[in-house]
């Protein structure tokens, strides 16, 4: 580990996120104070997970991305065996008292074995294409055994955008894209009965307004009788009484729109894009295939959540279950988003030092 120095932290890319975090932890405050203390010391652990990774040496994850790989594969295995079910899903693992969600925490590593694997040939050929399908592929599929569809398709397009940066060929893309989506039709007999509701209530909000499109129904009454100013800390009757369901996970976007209204929403995306943007800028300065593939992994990452999770609370997508980062309650969440930017600051710090020393 580094010597910890207040200038390997970025705070283009904390400043923004910290943000987003206060804005979700005065939301808990105003609706439940137990939320907010847990929340708080979730905080607090993910900020010690943050310095930890930001002063590792990001590049010895390269050096052993096969055994993370294969610890991956190894947790979700046991998973089924090990964890505790909730809601019809086996996603939780109980340690010391507090659960765990693996298939969130272990997002920046499936980043990394990845970006390794990628970054160890410079072919770009079909063999190697569907060799990269075949090492992500055990991985998404036990997330979506769980079942956590939510979680699974978050994966999955963050990989497929990921390899297409990569620089493979187009063709093989849309082959893949085929592939899939020739079957989905027959897929849809595989689904558990609420996914299938879900998918239903998508295509017609009307469909079960006092079961499977409860939930979509509440989050719009919401985000709409916020209005432009909102309703004020403290005066969202939707969340507050509790009509809004996951109030403070999957449609925290809707608790936060109630009481800042419009105005509060906008704030929030200007924050995700800006973020986003500082993301991206990293990765542009990245000094070598490996690092750029990770962080723009990461950018992916958030930019897949951030866009399904919002889009669920609007209405524009199916609701599967997909946390907000850095604003939805939760420990595995939040760890998981302040590891990311731990290690893409790590490979910020080293751009920065590369380029101060050539200047030198």
């Amino acid at each position: 580990m580094n010597k910890f120095s207040i200038e390997r932290v970025d705070f283009s890319i904390l400043v923004p996120a910290l943000l987003l975090v206060f804005i979700s932890l005065s939301t808990f405050y105003s609706i439940d104070t137990t939320l907010f203390r847990q929340q708080l010391i979730f905080l607090i652990i993910a900020l010690v997970f943050y310095l930890i990774f930001l002063n590792l040496n990001f590049r010895i994850f390269a050096i052993y991305s096969k055994q993370i790989y294969f610890f991956s594969l190894f947790i979700l295995l046991i998973t089924f065996i090990i964890g505790i079910e909730a809601k019809g899903a086996v996603r939780w693992i109980e340690f010391l008292g507090i659960r765990i969600q693996f298939s969130e925490v272990l997002k920046p590593f499936f980043i990394i074995f990845m970006s390794a694997f990628l970054s160890s040939g410079e072919t770009k050929s079909l063999l190697r294409f569907v060799k990269t399908i075949l090492l992500i592929s055990p991985i998404i599929f036990l997330i979506l055994k769980q079942p956590d569809l939510g979680s699974a398709s978050v994966y999955f397009v963050s990989a497929i955008l990921t390899v297409f940066i990569y620089g493979f060929p187009l063709s093989y893309l849309i082959s893949l894209s085929l592939l899939i989506l020739i079957p989905l039709p027959l897929l849809y007999n595989f689904l558990h009965d609420y996914q299938k509701d879900r998918i239903l209530t998508f295509f017609n909000s009307s469909h079960d307004p006092f079961g499977s499109s409860y939930n979509a129904i509440q989050a719009l009454i919401s985000i709409g009788s916020g209005g432009i100013f909102g309703k004020g800390y403290g005066q969202a009757t939707q969340s507050i009484l509790r009509f809004l369901p996951e109030r403070h996970t999957d449609f925290i976007f809707a608790t936060i729109t109630e009481s800042l209204g419009f105005i509060g929403g906008g704030i929030i995306l200007f924050l995700y894009v800006y973020l986003l943007f500082r993301i991206y800028k990293i990765a542009k300065s990245a000094q070598d295939s490996f690092s750029y593939l990770v962080v723009m992994g990461a950018f992916f990452l958030f930019l897949t959540q951030t866009f399904f999770n919002i889009g669920m609370n609007l209405g524009l997508l199916p609701i599967v279950g997909i946390t907000l980062p850095f604003m939805s309650y939760g420990g595995s969440s939040l760890l998981t988003s302040f590891i990311l930017l731990g290690i893409i600051s790590s490979i910020s710090f080293e751009s920065r030092n590369k380029i101060l020393m050539e200047i030198r």
